[in-house]
């Protein structure tokens, strides 16, 4: 393999000494050599088999001249949004467009269209019409069957039709994308790769599709929404590679979208293959002069241990992406890759993260999985710990061990997702202490999203217990250590299942608890997950019934309003969200209330202390104690009193 980036011009092709590329990469994101984005992966990949690629990135996709660079790929055109879902990438859930793009050079907006891998696969069937599209990466994943399109709110079909591709590569790709290639090679047509793992083709002849399960039609499900959720729901227990089943889905036209089982999870070694590979990781030198790219500071620094999921939320799209199989690298991957980083210019000492989609699962949740693969119908941890599940964090804690005791590294954090009912559910209570006494940056981030059991039903999470008994225990271990570390926790409001009622109950919540969050994910429907389909639909697949939906953008702004409600800004939706409710003693001067009654009489009098005084409270809730906000007024306000004492002397 050649040393270096891959080629992104026709120059650095010919310097490699490659005339025509086998395939050519159509990439959303800036060009990333780095094991953290799925193009980087997949190209390197591609290139240990001994296939070249090249990459254009981000090209224009108003100009069919920009998917030219390289002209013609020997074996086929590969397609990837980028490391997000072009929407999520580009706006807000209230729709609004965000302003910069983590992953486009300088962080400018707008160098990717909207739904992003469907019009670069229509951009290069328009020169391109004989050469294979295969899509990849997480918008195709998560759109390769029929699938609420939040953004537009309607039902879109599989994103394979919509893009004119040959094929989607879905989840993570590195085994099949590579059994593509060499089908291709060996003078297959594209048209008859229907039997690898972790692809989606199109037939017309369902009758040639072996065991198939029929899903209920696009046109069913776009009349009627019980019968997409059932659709899902059938998805749902079929993203297991040992016990799923071949699905069918039909258009009209006699058109069948057909999804095989999902890739084989990789092993420990072809873990560690893949991450050895010769990345340069770093963005590609042709940015530097745009300021690179922002997106390579959250992952320079940090340390992937393993892959998919077995905790079972509701929002979370792992399930279809990464699957519920937990793979991991070894010990001496992770060590040699930290080793890389302790040897960059820039390493200051700290290892940010040590993780994955959750940082603790090191291992399947039991053996089970390795055998008769994931249970249908049946999560790991939800709404109980399944007494089969290994909550077990030896393995993880003598590799954070091992890390810390590198030459040159001075701390190693853990920021990724912390699952802390798995933590619970170890007898053991080593790892944790180790966790509160070595690898929290001052403040601790996990998810409870919701404190109401009926919502944490809907989300798929534990009970509000169990996150209570996790707090108590993380206040107690700190205040055994010495340390004064605090709990940041992650809420959602509207998410389906939460009406104002549930949003006040956690406003009151979190005024028991004195604690203020900066920031609230109002939830925001991605494409295949539980939520999603619960938003769109009004029903619960699991269960069939229906759910309670906020959809309309007003009321969702009261829910988020309450999770904040100290906030000056958010007091008249506080007081509307409060009445509207039917909970008006929440609005007085008692204790226990949220905010004032209106202006005038005992509240004008103390307006000043109010608006000054209150939004210090609001500004520093994060920390405890008093904020640097409150610490100046109190210093103004000693001010003041000492000029009054003068001027009487």
């Amino acid at each position: 393999m050649a040393k270096g980036f891959l080629p992104v011009t026709r120059e650095e092709m010919e310097e490699r000494g490659i005339d025509r590329p086998d395939f050519v990469y159509v990439i959303g994101d800036a060009y990333v050599d780095h094991p953290s984005f799925g193009h980087a992966i997949i190209s390197r990949v591609l290139e240990a088999h001994g296939y070249s690629v090249g990459i254009i990135s981000q090209p224009d996709w108003k100009d069919d001249r920009s998917i030219d660079v390289f002209g013609k790929p020997r074996l086929a055109f590969l397609v990837s949004a980028g490391n997000m879902d072009s929407m999520v990438n580009h706006y807000y859930v209230s729709g609004k467009r965000r302003k910069e793009d983590a992953y486009t050079p300088g962080g400018q907006m707008g160098k990717r269209p909207d739904h992003a891998a469907a019009v670069y696969g229509n951009l290069i069937r328009r020169t391109y019409r004989d050469v294979p599209v295969i899509l990849g990466g997480i918008e195709a994943s998560l759109r390769r069957m029929a699938h609420y399109d939040y953004w537009s709110d309607s039902f879109r079909r599989s994103i394979l039709l919509d893009s004119q591709a040959d094929l989607i590569s879905y989840g993570m790709g590195e085994k099949s994308i590579v059994e593509i290639a060499d089908a291709l090679a060996s003078g297959l047509s594209v048209r008859d790769i229907t039997f690898v793992a972790g692809t989606v083709y199109k037939t017309k002849k369902p009758e040639a599709v072996y065991e198939g399960v029929r899903l209920p039609s696009y046109e069913e499900m776009k009349a009627d929404r019980k019968k997409y959720a059932e659709s899902f729901f059938i998805q749902y227990n079929n993203t297991d590679p040992i016990n799923g089943n071949v699905l069918m889905e039909e258009y009209p036209g006699g058109v069948y979208v057909v999804q095989n089982p999902p890739q084989k999870p990789l092993t420990m070694q072809e873990m560690d293959d893949v991450y050895a590979l010769p990345y340069m990781r770093t963005y590609h030198p042709s940015y530097e002069s745009q300021g690179g790219v922002p997106a390579i500071r959250e992952i320079k620094f940090s340390l992937i241990s393993n892959r998919g999921c077995f905790g079972g939320c509701s929002f979370c799209a792992l399930t279809f992406h990464q699957g519920r199989t937990v793979q991991v690298r070894s010990h001496e991957s992770i060590l040699e890759e930290a080793k890389l980083l302790i040897q960059d210019k820039d390493f200051k000492g700290y290892i940010h993260d040590v993780g994955g989609p959750t940082a603790n699962f090191r291992a399947p949740s039991c053996q089970d999985q390795l055998v008769r693969g994931v249970c249908k119908n049946r999560q790991c941890l939800f709404p109980k710990p399944c007494p089969h599940m290994k909550a077990d964090h030896r393995d993880y804690l003598q590799l954070l061990r091992k890390l810390r005791a590198l030459p040159g590294v001075k701390k190693v954090f853990i920021r990724s997702g912390i699952r802390f009912d798995y933590l619970l559910a170890d007898p053991d209570d080593t790892f944790f202490r180790e966790l509160v006494k070595h690898h929290v940056s001052g403040q601790l981030k996990v998810a409870p999203e919701h404190i109401c059991d009926a919502v944490l039903k809907r989300m798929g999470k534990p009970e509000n217990a169990v996150y209570e008994r996790f707090r108590k225990k993380y206040e107690k271990l700190n205040e055994e250590l010495g340390l004064k570390q605090y709990l940041v926790p992650y809420l959602m409001s509207s998410h389906p299942g939460s009406t104002l009622k549930e949003a006040v109950e956690l406003a009151e919540y979190l005024r028991d608890l004195g604690y203020m969050p900066e920031q609230v994910q109002d939830f925001y429907p991605t494409p295949s997950t539980l939520s999603t389909v619960m938003y769109y639909t009004g029903i619960d697949p699991r269960d069939g019934k229906p759910v309670y939906v906020c959809r309309n953008h007003h009321e969702k702004a009261m829910q988020r309003a309450l999770i904040q409600y100290r906030n000056p800004k958010n007091r008249e939706l506080v007081k509307e969200a409060l009445i509207k409710a039917g909970r008006t003693d929440l609005i007085g001067f008692g204790p226990k209330c949220l905010i004032r009654p209106e202006k005038g009489g005992q509240e004008g009098q103390q307006k000043v202390r109010r608006d000054g005084v209150q939004k210090a409270k609001w500004d520093g809730a994060e920390k405890g104690g008093r904020s640097r906000s409150e610490k100046e007024g109190a210093k103004r306000r000693k001010k003041t009193i000492r000029n009054v004492h003068q001027k009487k002397r």
